[in-house]
């Protein structure tokens, strides 16, 4: 009898315009009672609004799955680069990067 728990392996497909990628520096979350929607955009210096470049949608399972995901890459990241900083180390806390301001008032 064959192991019941033997693992598949997956094939994966990439084309070329996919695996170029889009550079994001903005993530948007929302969710529902049964998907998480994941809006990776980005801003740039002088533009009023962020574009969003990918929108991806996933069950809560799977949403679950890639953040256990992510904290194992950040935990590995980390251990061979050092720990990742939140924030550009010369602003002072609390400054909103590339003036995206999401109130569209000026800032103080």
């Amino acid at each position: 009898m064959e192991n019941q728990t033997q693992k598949k392996e997956i094939g994966i497909e990439i084309t070329k315009e996919t695996a170029a990628g889009n550079y994001s520096n903005l993530a948007l979350i929302t969710h529902s009672n049964s998907e998480f929607i994941l809006d990776f955009a980005r801003m740039l210096p002088g533009y009023p609004k962020a574009q969003v470049v990918s929108r991806v949608i996933m069950t809560p399972e799977h949403a679950k799955r890639l953040l256990l995901a992510l904290k194992d890459n950040i935990s590995k990241y980390e251990s061979q680069h050092g720990e990742i900083r939140l924030g550009a180390p010369n602003l002072p806390k609390n400054t909103i990067p590339f003036g995206f301001n999401p109130n569209n008032t000026p800032e103080a």
